[in-house]
């Protein structure tokens, strides 16, 4: 029995993953990340934009022709600091590459390859068997492709599993999607919405 959970919860976390999002979790993972690995970074990246938009306010209110020494002391801190901050986000961003390449590779190990795995691990051993009869002459085809004639097959039972998962998928999306079904089929299957009190 530990192998039909085994293999439905593997099945069901990939459906999740996919419902959520692999951007959307690379996203999250990388925020995460962040905030243990790279606060320092960040915060000084924050740092620096701030600084930017203060300075340059500040050179905006300057005149060049009037004040040429403070406008340039004030231009040579832009410069500087748009240095600084490009080479920060450059090393971010190599980050976020090396980060992402981890967190695909892991997420397809968690979901693919794991069902990959137990589906060739266990492709001769039975799920569960049927009780004789049910399918008829069907029942050879549950069994691809190495099972034991009369079971389940690992591989005929994640198509199974994921089949369930996406139709419950769908009828969850369309319930939440447009709750007011059930109140329109009310109003159309012939009962009067005028007022009771009103004759023609």
């Amino acid at each position: 029995m530990s192998l039909i959970f085994t293999i439905f919860a593997l099945v069901l976390f990939a459906e999740l993953v996919s419902w959520i999002g692999h951007s959307v979790l690379l996203d999250l993972a990388w925020g995460v990340c962040c905030r243990i690995l790279y606060s320092a970074l960040i915060t000084r990246q924050r740092e620096l934009k701030t600084e930017l938009l203060t300075t340059k306010k500040e050179l905006l209110q300057t005149s060049a022709q009037d004040q040429f020494a403070k406008w340039a002391k004030l231009r040579r801190s832009v410069d500087k600091r748009l240095a600084e901050l490009e080479k920060l986000n450059g090393e971010l961003a190599s980050q976020k590459t090396a980060f992402s390449v981890k967190f695909n590779s892991l997420v397809w190990i968690l979901t693919t390859g794991l069902q990959f795995v137990i589906g060739w691990w266990y492709r001769r051993s039975a799920v569960f068997y049927l009780p004789p009869g049910w399918f008829g002459p069907l029942t050879w085809w549950l069994a691809l492709p190495f099972a034991p004639k009369g079971s389940v097959s690992v591989g005929v039972w994640q198509l199974a599993c994921r089949r369930v998962i996406k139709v419950g998928e769908r009828t969850v999306k369309a319930f939440m999607m447009d709750p007011g079904v059930t109140e329109e089929k009310g109003g159309s299957d012939g009962t009067s919405t005028s007022d009771p009190g009103k004759t023609s």
